[in-house]
């Protein structure tokens, strides 16, 4: 088994103009023979918590640009934007709450883009890449008008995390929200944003709040119960002889059952096993003495 070095390495990348690349190399030596040699390349990703509290904090910027020339102006255009966070993984949605004002004559487009930029250092030179990863455009913003992006999505596509710790490559990322504008130049400000490794955990600031009312509830766990449990008393030391045979009278034994009716007690309790229910009457088919000496009595005057 090979280990890698203790060290942080800097993520896998391939770039326009260079790249990071790993390598494990397996060499068999021989006498008298030539050295068989055996090479695999394999990845390695730099892990990037985006929880970091860098990555947590809001950014924010604004900017604004007048349209026209020297005394022929026909009014400034304003932008405004922020981000909650800055740090994000692949396949998140970057929430983008954004004012734009037009105070100009024209017809103007808002827009956002996210951009990565490449910077390569070798021989004390510096080359630069920058492309575009996803965009988003908003609707067209008349003269005298306003338009808010109250958390306007823009979703992040696979691409290689954010390479920061290494001395020659440096591969960062910024969202873009800008606005077109016919005949001039775009109206444009850029937030840095993160691509990192680790996602983002929306409860984390919310932890330590529910630990301590989850401890606080449950401290009657802390009442010391008995290591074995005291035997209920018994029904005979409670209940007197008397009671129980008020309570309980006696039965007929089974044997008594059986010569009353003529057969097993078990038949006869067979026997009305699957009869039917009695049918519904409201009229009582067996009244109490009560009920019957109240129709009988009558009155003469």
């Amino acid at each position: 088994m090979f280990h890698l070095p203790q060290g942080p390495l800097v993520t896998s990348f391939s770039g326009k103009y260079g790249s990071v690349q790993y390598w494990v190399t397996a060499i068999l030596e021989r006498p008298c023979v030539s050295d068989q040699v055996v090479k695999r390349e394999f990845s390695v990703t730099s892990q990037i918590d985006v929880n970091a509290p860098y990555f947590l904090s809001s950014v924010s910027k604004s900017k604004e640009k007048t349209i026209g020339c020297w005394f022929f102006t026909s009014g400034p255009i304003s932008l405004s934007a922020k981000i909650e966070r800055s740090g994000f993984c692949n396949g998140e949605a970057i929430p983008i709450y954004a004012e734009f004002e037009n105070c100009s004559s024209r017809l103007i487009m808002p827009k956002a883009a996210i951009f990565q930029t490449q910077t390569y250092l070798a021989n004390e030179k510096t080359k630069t890449f920058r492309q575009m990863i996803a965009n988003v455009r908003g609707n067209h913003i008349a003269s005298g008008s306003t338009e808010s992006w109250n958390g306007k999505t823009l979703k992040i596509p696979p691409v290689n995390p954010s390479i920061l710790d290494c001395s020659i490559i440096r591969v960062e990322y910024s969202l873009a929200v800008y606005v077109h504008i016919p005949g001039s130049k775009k109206l444009m400000l850029e937030l840095p944003i993160v691509i990192g490794t680790i996602p983002y955990n929306s409860f984390g600031s919310r932890t330590p709040s529910i630990c301590g009312h989850f401890s606080m509830d449950m401290s009657w766990l802390q009442l010391t119960l008995p290591e074995q449990p005291e035997a209920p008393p018994n029904y005979a030391d409670v209940v007197s002889e008397e009671d129980l045979a008020r309570h309980f009278p006696s039965f007929p034994q089974a044997d008594g059952l059986e010569h009353e009716f003529g057969s097993s007690t078990f038949a006869y309790i067979q026997e009305f096993r699957f009869q039917p229910p009695p049918i519904y009457s409201e009229v009582d088919p067996n009244p109490t003495l009560s009920e019957e000496v109240r129709h009988e009595v009558s009155f003469e005057i």
